[in-house]
């Protein structure tokens, strides 16, 4: 054999290797993603028979494969439902206007295009170094409530994910000072329209890796997205160190949410604390006095940790 002809004959045995390898690891992927919308759609009965789902579109990774997903979604799923696509063009310097058009052109989605100049108002009202996204959301969100309502349509679909429900509660916890989250599907605050986020089982790392296997065509958010200060990234970075450090936690912190203890929390309207008092029966779920915290186990690397109830000689 001719050395060169067998180098030839390996590289191209090595290229289709990696392209098997990633055609398995995307196919893991895809039903991995649409397991998890459907399952949390099912769970949350989001989505029903006769349904017209707004599709909130950005032009970011998460609201694309949000799309995406429903769109496959919708050719097997045992309810018909409708889907229309709508963007919310906030005229933004240098915003590509025809990039989304384009797009769900070529898939064949309906969609409407709203154009309200928000950016003018947001930076003539926000001061210079300010965050904007407060008074950002609010504008968009009453926009797209009345083009919900116009388009006739029955459900609200937005792209946050599980990571962004996490960094959700953090950050009502840390700087609001209550335990409230994200939730998967909710009333919008004027009453008249459903809010639906089909991905909230879905991480955010897979759909960085969806969007790239896809080839979504990405147009960033200028507005606020280079705002580096927003106490949201900086929760959100430092999940990903955790999740780094502690593979699971992000995923554990999502779980909890749906498994709450309102005895073993302290909201006197939600519990009944006031009038709580000895049944005389066992309680499965009640107290046990002292929590057992072994499940939780003891930080990497960190001796164990011996607790004495006898009082110490010199005082302390």
């Amino acid at each position: 054999m001719n050395p060169a002809i067998d180098q030839v004959v390996g590289a191209e045995t090595g290229a289709e290797t990696r392209a098997r390898k990633q055609a398995f690891e995307m196919n893991k992927l895809s039903k991995r993603l649409h397991r998890q919308v459907g399952q949390a759609s099912v769970d949350f009965n989001m989505i029903e028979d006769g349904d017209r789902v707004m599709v909130c579109l950005s032009g970011g990774k998460d609201s694309y494969a949000l799309l995406d997903i429903l769109l496959s979604l919708q050719q097997r799923a045992p309810v018909r439902f409708e889907l229309i696509a709508v963007n919310l063009d906030q005229k933004q310097p240098g915003f590509p206007a025809d990039v989304l058009p384009a797009y769900l052109t070529s898939r064949g989605v309906p969609f409407h295009i709203e154009n309200q100049d928000t950016y003018s108002i947001v930076t003539r009202l926000v001061p210079e170094g300010k965050t904007m996204c407060s008074l950002c959301s609010r504008l968009r969100r009453g926009i797209l409530y009345r083009v919900a309502g116009e388009l006739g349509a029955t459900k609200i679909a937005l792209g946050h994910h599980r990571d962004d429900m996490v960094v959700t509660l953090l950050m009502n916890m840390f700087f609001g000072s209550r335990l409230k989250g994200m939730p998967p599907k909710l009333v919008s605050d004027d009453g008249r329209h459903t809010v639906i986020r089909p991905l909230a089982y879905v991480a955010e790392a897979d759909l960085v890796t969806w969007a790239e296997h896809r080839q979504f065509p990405i147009i960033p958010c200028t507005l606020c997205g280079s705002q580096d200060n927003l106490q949201r990234v900086q929760i959100k970075k430092m999940i990903h160190d955790w999740e780094r450090q502690y593979p699971g936690r992000v995923e554990n912190m999502a779980s909890a949410m749906g498994n709450i203890s309102l005895s073993h929390l302290s909201d006197r309207k939600l519990f009944p604390f006031t009038t709580l008092a000895p049944t005389g029966q066992p309680d499965p779920s009640g107290d046990k006095a002292f929590d057992d915290d072994e499940a939780c186990g003891p930080a990497a690397g960190a001796a164990p940790q011996v607790i004495s109830l006898h009082p110490r000689r010199d005082g302390g």
